[in-house]
């Protein structure tokens, strides 16, 4: 499956666009910079308001419902056999995590594009602060369960009542506790294996041919794989890299190490 695409690839006329621009520092970044200018004919998704539901106990970029979800692929003006296109400022993780959503929805034809929103616009794709009004759709997604680990899923790994391979996507002072900047203990869920996601990088763009020797050296393709990290956000390149690479069993655990340590008694490792 083609997951990251340049946009000179791929046939961008008839594309629906999502523009998924957000900042984990300043929350309203993305939509000030979304009516500033964005690609002709894109739809904004927030990361805070439309990719999380701040409500759900748990971590701190819970999934929203599949209701939630259906109405915004609804009010989108998505089907599912459109060609989507999603960028953010190129090299982040949100135009990943919108992908994996959509992924996880039965969304057969989305690509996140290499280029970020100020690349497209000096390649020549019009912008506007017109904001897109789609015509709504009916869509039914066909919700695919098995890419999706909620919390005893990870459980029954640590337990070892389940054969999986966990991966942790944040940085290796993360996993190794030696740094917690955001959540309240530090180190690793049992058992995982680092891979940094900033790894699937090159010169600030995604390359996924790059990184798939790197990604060897932590699993293998028939690894079944639960990917996390902080909060379910920078773990979604990952899978998507994976995804891209032919990994056939990739699941994202989305509630992630915030979710994991909401519960006090949880076993974490330090290396």
């Amino acid at each position: 499956m083609r997951v990251f695409v340049s946009s000179k690839d791929v046939h961008t006329e008839q594309a629906k666009w999502i523009d998924a621009r957000f900042s984990l520092q300043d929350e309203n970044r993305g939509i000030q910079a979304y009516n500033e200018a964005h690609i002709e004919g894109a739809v904004h998704w927030d990361l805070a308001n439309d990719l999380s539901d701040a409500s759900i106990e748990g971590g701190r970029h819970m999934l929203p419902s599949k209701k939630r979800l259906t109405d915004l692929f609804r009010t989108s003006g998505l089907d599912v056999e459109d060609t989507i296109l999603i960028y953010d400022d190129g090299g982040s993780p949100f135009a990943t995590r919108a992908w994996w959503i959509l992924h996880y929805a039965g969304f057969k034809n989305v690509h996140v594009l290499l280029e970020g929103f100020e690349q497209l616009k000096a390649l020549g794709f019009v912008t506007t602060q017109e904001v897109t009004r789609p015509t709504a759709t009916t869509v039914e997604p066909t919700w695919r369960d098995e890419l999706y680990v909620n919390r005893s899923d990870v459980a029954e790994v640590v337990a070892g009542d389940r054969q999986a391979v966990l991966v942790d996507a944040r940085a290796a002072v993360r996993y190794r506790g030696e740094q917690e900047p955001i959540d309240k203990r530090a180190g690793h869920i049992p058992t995982a294996r680092n891979f940094d996601w900033e790894q699937l990088k090159v010169a600030g763009q995604y390359n996924v041919q790059h990184a798939a020797e790197l990604l060897k050296q932590v699993v293998q393709p028939e690894d079944d794989l639960i990917v996390y990290c902080g909060s379910g956000v920078t773990a979604s390149p990952v899978v998507a890299a994976l995804t891209e690479l032919g990994y056939p069993n990739v699941r994202l655990y989305v509630g992630s190490f915030s979710d994991w340590i909401s519960q006090d008694d949880a076993p974490i490792e330090t290396v």
